[in-house]
């Protein structure tokens, strides 16, 4: 299937940089100290996802937003650094995503149950669930894939509607919120694209 693309495992002597790679690699990766590895990042992401939980649970808004955009951009830096560093670890490359769809899956679960609908929270989380479970399956053959242009779309889809979603639970427009529904719907064909990548 031609248009999957992006199926090969990328490595530090396939490291190929993406244009976010390029900008983080002159604004803000130059002050990471290289004794700080692209896994540190990213289980500082993991730590982080309990908090984000506790405030979406306890609707504390004013916490939750830059909380959630500072956990959520991690992602970008943890996978940046890795790239430009030529830190690429299997251990990452597969912690790296279980972080990702952890905190997706627990802060928007939550908070669309809450707010927006449950069908839609659920068909999110039954996506996430299913793209694991491909990628489970996949490794247990022996058989590692790099994140592709789908999966990163998808979390960024995903991150800006979550937090469309909470900018609006804060200032108390539902307007707002909309749009951020609007993002996770549109989130969704790119998530069974993944699916389509991680499960075959």
């Amino acid at each position: 299937m031609g248009w999957l693309t992006d199926r090969k495992f990328m490595t530090n002597d396939t490291v190929v940089l993406y244009k976010q790679d390029k900008i983080l690699a002159k604004i803000l990766l130059p002050v990471i100290p290289n004794w700080i590895l692209p896994n540190h990042i990213t289980i500082l992401r993991l730590l982080l996802t309990p908090l984000n939980v506790y405030f979406v649970l306890t609707e504390n808004w004013v916490i939750l937003l830059p909380l959630f955009a500072f956990t959520a951009f991690t992602d970008m830096i943890d996978g940046a650094l890795a790239r430009v560093r030529k830190q690429i670890t299997l251990w990452g490359a597969i912690l790296d995503p279980a972080a990702d769809k952890l905190l997706v899956a627990s802060v928007a679960g939550i908070f669309i149950v809450r707010n927006v609908s449950p069908l839609l929270a659920f068909t999110i989380i039954f996506l996430e669930f299913l793209i694991v479970l491909g990628a489970y399956s996949r490794r247990r053959r022996g058989e590692y894939i790099s994140a592709n242009g789908s999966g990163k779309i998808k979390f960024v889809l995903q991150s800006l509607g979550l937090g469309f979603m909470l900018l609006g639970a804060l200032l108390g427009i539902p307007a707002v919120t909309h749009i951020g529904t609007a993002l996770m719907i549109v989130s969704l064909p790119f998530a069974v694209t993944s699916l389509l990548t991680y499960g075959l």
